[in-house]
């Protein structure tokens, strides 16, 4: 795995990345910049654009390929496809992906026809089993560590191992992996990649609010919960977010709690919505949904994403070596 100071895997090799790191995708706050600058760090960039009809999909992924040749892709949430924007993705990313639904061989097909790779994130060994039986490329194990929603309710690491001992499709581990000790840590366990959310939150090239990622700096290993608190427009899906922005959402008195921006594609933000604040929302942001995984203690500061690439990746190289 470890070769001549790099990290090389299945998933390296497959996607075309330098170091086996996935952006996770983060509907709400994710952007352009942020997946261009993992994939120029040697990671795979991803771009969510959860609803969004297919010209502006591809749009927006027209405009990734003038930032970056690295690996990007894109991932959709089976409860808000559209499956127009699905063609124009596979068009265009290395990548792309589908979450919280049962694996459906037909997009798969679809996908792979335009040349792109297709990956499933599960929450379960059955979904996994599944996913591999429709023919995914790759395969995301995601633990309830996770930030955003979830979709099983099993940890990682015996998640990880049971998908391991079922499916030949590289495996990416997902779940509350924010230091170089836990990118090692699920390496050595047998993934081909690890997939990072909550750290990139805290990126300057992130979209969420300021006020979003103080939130984040300042929590401990201890600040997040699994709740389906936040289900206005997306009811019945577990999600993981700091316990502060519970509280404060359930001391909010009124329906809506704030404005997603400025300018014609304003909306307003109701109490208990599943959309997070970006960054020119306004209102109360602390009870609005701040997504975050059980690594989030180990947001310390605002970095650049290509920073946070290498922080991870080095130093899981240099453990992984000290060990090998």
């Amino acid at each position: 795995m470890a070769t001549g100071g790099a990290l090389c895997t299945r998933f390296t090799d497959l996607v075309g990345c330098r170091v086996p790191l996935q952006q996770a995708g983060m509907g709400g706050v994710s952007t352009p910049e942020l997946a261009a600058a993992v994939a120029g760090a040697g990671g795979l960039g991803m771009v969510a654009l959860p609803g969004a009809p297919a010209p502006h999909v591809a749009a927006v992924l027209d405009r990734v390929a003038t930032m970056t040749d690295g690996a990007f892709g894109t991932n959709f949430l089976m409860p808000f496809l559209d499956e127009g924007a699905v063609e124009e993705a596979a068009a265009r990313c290395r990548v792309v992906e589908f979450f919280y639904g049962a694996p459906a061989a037909g997009l798969v097909d679809r996908v792979q026809r335009h040349g792109a790779l297709a990956c499933w994130q599960v929450g379960s060994v059955d979904e996994a089993r599944a996913a591999a039986g429709a023919g995914c490329d790759l395969i995301v194990v995601q633990g309830t560590e996770a930030g955003g929603h979830v979709r099983g309710r099993s940890a990682l690491l015996p998640l990880l191992d049971a998908v391991l001992a079922h499916v030949e499709a590289p495996v990416v581990a997902a779940g509350g992996i924010a230091t170089a000790r836990g990118v090692a840590a699920m390496l050595a366990a047998g993934a081909d990649a690890v997939r990072v959310g909550t750290r990139f939150v805290a990126c300057v090239e992130c979209d969420a609010h300021a006020d979003y990622v103080r939130a984040l700096v300042d929590a401990d290993d201890d600040a997040t919960m699994l709740t389906e608190t936040f289900a206005a427009g997306w009811p019945d899906a577990p999600h993981r977010v700091l316990r502060s922005c519970v509280e404060a959402a359930n001391h909010v008195d009124r329906e809506v709690v704030g404005e997603s921006g400025s300018g014609p594609g304003t909306h307003p933000i109701v109490r208990f919505s599943a959309e997070p604040p970006g960054r020119e929302a306004t209102g109360t942001i602390a009870a609005m949904a701040l997504y975050a995984g059980q690594g989030v203690g180990a947001v310390t500061s605002v970095a650049h994403a290509a920073d946070v690439v290498r922080e991870l990746v080095d130093g899981a190289t240099a453990l992984l070596h000290r060990f090998s």
